[in-house]
């Protein structure tokens, strides 16, 4: 079964301030990349076929801390995520937690204040 989720836009205010904060936490590479028309984008690493997304900033969409919640792979490294969070210009709401069969998460805010949970088997 295809995924349901295929692709998320997360809003921020100032993208390599974001960028920054996305690579630090989640210990990746966030490739910034430029469209035609001048919109710049962090695309988060995916491969054709699996669910991708990408840091953008526009007058319409605000980051918010209301709203869905999106989980961002930290599989392996969820206490490093964690660490890197407040040193990053980000908040942890909620420290690690067990969420049963599914893991563990942490709920915290971004750099431009996104609500997102970093999740770990």
């Amino acid at each position: 079964m295809a995924n349901q989720i295929v692709w998320c836009d997360i809003p921020v205010l100032n993208l390599d301030r974001a960028v920054k904060f996305y690579c630090a936490v989640l210990g990746i590479e966030v490739k910034k990349e430029q469209f035609p028309g001048g919109m710049a984008l962090g695309v988060l690493p995916h491969t054709d076929g699996e669910v991708g997304g990408c840091l953008f900033s526009s007058e319409e969409e605000k980051p918010s801390d209301k709203g869905l919640l999106i989980y961002l792979n930290a599989n392996g490294r969820l206490d490093a995520a964690i660490d890197a969070v407040s040193s990053n210009g980000g908040k942890v709401i909620k420290p690690k937690h067990s969420i049963g069969p599914h893991g563990y998460r942490a709920i915290v805010l971004d750099s431009e204040g996104n609500r997102i949970a970093l999740h770990s088997d």
